[in-house]
């Protein structure tokens, strides 16, 4: 049986304090970066959609939500209607994933996605898009669109993508 008794201790000392560092840097920590608090927001860009003609996808595919909210904008219904005639002509599967901003516990931003990602698909079922087509998802605050931690941001966050 092996027992640190023989190493002295300012041998184990400075690998173990070396360990310790490593797994403490491993922790995500949120530090505003130079340029992140000003009023522009960087975008990344979603996946595009094309049928089995090569017919692509409405180019819209975010539906956006207010602060707090699962319910479908004024805004973000031509966003549906187009979707759904699209699905209704081609029988294609498609993902809703519901996201939201940073802020807020990784469980609330998670359940809050999943309702954005729910009212997105109960819009389009109620236009005739069947239950087979769609399936909803919550990303919460994991994939954000725009990069930042300001207003504009957080507004270009809050959304439910269409992803086929």
């Amino acid at each position: 049986m092996f027992t640190f008794k023989h190493i002295p201790l300012k041998r184990i000392q400075l690998p173990l304090a070396l360990v310790g560092l490593t797994l403490l840097s491993a922790c995500a920590t949120k530090v505003p970066l130079n340029g992140n608090n000003s009023d522009t927001v960087k975008t990344v860009d979603v996946t595009n959609g094309i049928d089995a003609n090569g017919v692509p996808a409405p180019a819209a595919r975010s539906v956006y939500f207010d602060l707090d909210s699962y319910i479908v904008r004024a805004d973000g219904q031509p966003v549906i209607n187009s979707h759904a005639k699209f699905l209704q002509d081609r029988r294609q599967h498609v993902i809703i994933q519901g996201n939201t901003d940073e802020r807020g516990t990784t469980e609330y931003n998670l359940a809050l996605g999943q309702k954005r990602s729910e009212a997105v698909r109960q819009a389009l079922k109620l236009q005739g898009v069947t239950d087979q087509q769609i399936e909803a998802v919550s990303l919460g605050k994991e994939k954000p669109k725009a990069l930042g931690s300001n207003d504009a941001a957080w507004a270009e966050n809050r959304r439910a993508d269409i992803v086929y």
